[in-house]
């Protein structure tokens, strides 16, 4: 068993500690999707229904009613009539004493009855979202090894064909959107839940949002989603009741921003808003009430959004050639990204006259919510690789491959202090660029070789 000091050192690493170090990467790599193909064929031939044709038959042939119909000779026994025969009595084997002797030794072994532990259900969403591995890189390897069939680097070997980037991946918490039937106002009904990854367990009260019902997305809570009601879209399960998941990378990723960005506008969250300051620990109460007089207007009205508003799509590159990680796709998982958001800023009501109010709709309160638009800027944790061909899977699978641009330490809580240390990121980005060295050597050799 590993003890607690044990479980922070082996935060973020590779799955394959726990499970077993002799098998590669890309050996489990390419078993989960072999187990993945054979699943889908096992579910098409299941879905063309073959086993209700089975006993299917023509029937008997017209030459058959030209043979003389000879009798049918019936064949019993008398095995038919035995259930008529009465049974014997069967006489007690014990006397009624023994019988109860018996009963009362039974009494004194059971003793008092036991309550039984209920166990608590597990719940139908957890372990539901697909966990990236952490990509297991040797940059160790020389760049000239012989060992050409194997992967040496831990790159997988067709990561310039046949996979697609996910850059910047925001910093948040992993959580699964779920949309559930309403019978009020679209964006107005409270309609959607946020399961956590692990348990499945609810994060946030149901609020509403524009989402259609039966929609399951795979999501990440900003870390300051409070400040900007931002939630990055990773990638979708379900749409209104399809299930989009058994499809391939590139088409679930097309239709995640296509479906998000015929969503309406969301609407502002209902009922009051909630200024409220930035700092609200018990420890530092009083001393806001102190000093909030001199505090800025800004910081002491500041919006804190009661939910999520806007699903944002993260983005994703389908060109993953060696040029294009190196020169786009890896400089942006290092960048902070900056999305536009609205946010509500407090109005003070204006005073009415008798004729004013007379109108309809003069008063009403939506007009005093007033909006303005802000940056909201986005750290990035890292970058994400996902097989192009595999489709959405269950738990943590080494189809994709997680990236981060922090260092990981032996220590997380000092993980701030790990500046001297190379990240993940930056052993990608090396082992890159190596590859791209070798193929500049490889390919002109190859060309003087057609000449001769």
């Amino acid at each position: 068993m590993f003890t607690k000091t044990d479980r922070k050192v082996l935060f973020k690493s590779p799955p394959t500690v726990f499970t077993d170090k002799l098998i590669s990467q890309e050996a489990r790599r390419s078993k989960a999707l072999e187990e993945q193909k054979r699943r889908r064929a096992q579910k098409f031939e299941s879905s063309r229904q073959l086993d209700a044709f089975a006993d299917l038959n023509l029937g008997n042939s017209d030459d058959d009613g030209d043979l003389e119909d000879e009798p049918e000779i019936i064949r019993e026994g008398v095995s038919g009539f035995v259930q008529m025969v009465s049974q014997p009595l069967e006489t007690p084997s014990l006397s009624s004493d023994a019988h109860n002797d018996e009963i009362v030794q039974s009494a004194k072994r059971r003793g008092k009855p036991r309550r039984k532990r209920i166990k608590a259900k597990a719940s139908k969403w957890a372990d539901k979202c697909m966990y990236a591995e952490l990509l297991e890189m040797n940059e160790e390897a020389h760049l000239w090894d012989d060992q050409s069939g194997d992967v040496i680097d831990g790159l997988p070997r067709d990561l310039e064909a046949a996979w697609v980037a996910v850059a910047p991946v925001p910093t948040g918490k992993r959580c699964l959107a779920v949309t559930h039937q309403s019978t009020g106002i679209v964006g107005i009904s409270p309609n959607t839940t946020l399961r956590s990854r692990v348990l499945g367990k609810m994060l946030l009260p149901r609020f509403p949002s524009s989402l259609p019902p039966l929609t399951v997305l795979d999501c990440i809570l900003d870390a300051n989603w409070r400040d900007n009601g931002i939630i990055h879209v990773l990638d979708v399960l379900k749409w209104k009741g399809q299930d989009v998941g058994d499809c391939e990378t590139p088409f679930r990723f097309w239709w995640r921003d296509t479906r998000l960005a015929e969503l309406p506008k969301p609407p502002l969250p209902s009922g009051k808003f909630s200024f409220t300051a930035p700092c609200t620990t018990a420890d530092t109460s009083s001393h806001n009430a102190g000093s909030s007089s001199s505090m800025p207007t800004s910081e002491r009205e500041r919006y804190r959004f009661p939910y999520p508003t806007s699903f944002v799509p993260i983005p994703y590159h389908t060109d993953t050639t060696l040029t294009s990680l190196s020169s786009f796709v890896i400089p942006m998982a290092r960048s902070t990204r900056e999305i536009s958001v609205d946010i509500p800023v407090h109005v003070s009501p204006p005073e009415f006259t008798l004729h004013d109010m007379a109108v309809d709709g003069t008063h009403d309160s939506v007009a005093s919510r007033s909006t303005t638009s802000v940056i909201a800027r986005v750290d990035s944790d890292g970058l994400l690789l996902y097989v192009s061909h595999a489709s959405y899977e269950e738990g943590t699978s080494p189809l994709s491959c997680w990236i981060p641009n922090k260092a990981i330490t032996e220590r997380p809580e000092l993980s701030s202090s790990s500046e001297g240390h190379d990240s993940p990121l930056d052993v990608f980005q090396r082992l890159v660029q190596r590859r791209t060295v070798k193929n500049l050597h490889v390919v002109p050799g190859l060309q003087d070789s057609m000449d001769i």
